[in-house]
């Protein structure tokens, strides 16, 4: 039996195995002997990994929910509806990791409840919080429908229909606001962020990316799940959101090069130091890179270059994010910081379960449609044309 086991072990499985049970590890470590014993954090340096990436970023890679929602039920593209539930589910995940990471990242994670009850409605993180928490809770309403269908709950499911576009509604606005938001947080340090990442513009360049990497991150997860479940990707459907991040793409680096311009920040940008060189890595592979390919028609109907771009707009997006919590707050605060192994394997423990979390969905819910239904109306016409019979065409 135990030689069964070790062949049905590949090598996906056994690192997702590990990096949880390494996880676990850290987390009992967290939350029996405190911040102090488990980060590298310090007062000088009290936000690192689990708010730059688990949160900051985190928010930001789960954009595709609002983005899509808005097309398919606002604006009524219907040919993006058969990603529009992978897109919710993805989103959903995503911001149940962002509240995970957060309760990692609290000093004090029971409390975290307070702002629902203790107002400050002039803080900037305190609207961050009550976003996240009604849009979470838009996203599971968003997600029901998927759950009573498999469950064949009729009532609820026209009840959830009959409230669906006042809920998208609500969700694009919670979105826009905490999107910007995150960014906005960054402006009451503006001696602690290194000039070239410090703008008056940081709320609309937080939401841009987020606009350009939400398709992005559904383009992923399309090409992904088509290989893990031997499903056709809808490159026709994928090639078109990939022009939504090209134009947000395009839109954003306009906007940086107004600020390195009106601030006069042209010599940091050539000035290789560490930053500078981040700094190049995150516009130069993360935006002007995916940018060209998502122009090209061409590369947008090729897959792997679908792909290829995603890969590079997520990873800019990331890059993005880490510069500004992380590598820009380090030069200017003088406090160096490195994320302890702990820090490291959590994350990845979260990043881990997310994945695991998305498969399972997948396999017990109705995420996908039917492979015909992802073929576009004129499509199966065509399909229905050549099958017919050639006796019945004479």
């Amino acid at each position: 039996m135990f030689t069964r086991v070790l062949q049905r072990l590949t090598f996906w499985t056994a690192t997702f195995w590990v990096v949880v049970a390494v996880g676990l590890v850290s987390t009992i470590i967290r939350f029996s002997q405190g911040l102090g014993a488990s980060t590298n954090l310090s007062d000088q340096f009290p936000w690192g990994l689990w708010v730059g990436f688990d949160v900051v970023c985190g928010v930001g890679l789960a954009a595709g929910g609002f983005v899509i929602a808005a097309s398919v039920y606002l604006f009524n593209l219907e040919r993006y509806r058969p990603i529009l539930r992978p897109a919710i589910l993805t989103a959903f995940l995503g911001y149940i990791l962002v509240i995970v990471g957060l309760l990692f990242d609290l000093g004090k994670p029971w409390n975290v409840w307070h702002p629902i009850i203790m107002w400050n409605p002039h803080s900037v993180m305190f609207e961050v919080g009550w976003c996240v928490m009604l849009y979470t809770t838009v996203l599971a309403l968003e997600f029901s429908p998927i759950v009573f269908e498999r469950f064949q709950m009729h009532w609820p499911l026209k009840v959830v229909h009959a409230i669906t576009i006042p809920m998208v509604i609500a969700g694009v606005v919670l979105s826009s606001l905490h999107q910007s938001s995150l960014g906005s947080l960054f402006l009451i340090i503006p001696e602690k962020v290194y000039p070239l990442w410090y703008s008056s513009n940081l709320p609309y360049l937080f939401f841009l990316s987020a606009v350009a990497v939400g398709p992005a991150m559904v383009i992923i997860e399309s090409y992904l799940s088509s290989r893990a479940f031997k499903r056709e990707i809808e490159v026709s459907i994928l090639s078109q959101i990939a022009k939504v991040s090209a134009v947000a793409l395009a839109i954003y680096l306009v906007l940086k090069i107004e600020d390195l311009s009106g601030m006069k920040l042209w010599p940091y940008v050539f000035t290789f130091n560490f930053e500078g060189i981040m700094y190049w890595a995150e516009i130069g592979l993360g935006v002007i890179t995916p940018m060209l390919l998502f122009l090209s028609p061409r590369l947008r109907a090729n897959k792997r270059w679908l792909f290829t771009g995603a890969f590079l707009i997520v990873s800019g997006f990331i890059f993005n994010r880490l510069n500004v919590a992380i590598t820009s707050v380090e030069r200017y605060n003088s406090a160096p910081y490195f994320p302890s192994w702990m820090e490291i394997s959590v994350s990845l423990m979260i990043v881990a379960l997310g994945f695991a979390a998305f498969r399972l969905a997948v396999k017990y819910l109705p995420i996908f449609p039917p492979a015909h239904e992802t073929v576009p109306a004129a499509a199966r016409e065509v399909v229905a044309f050549i099958d017919v019979p050639a006796e019945r065409l004479s």
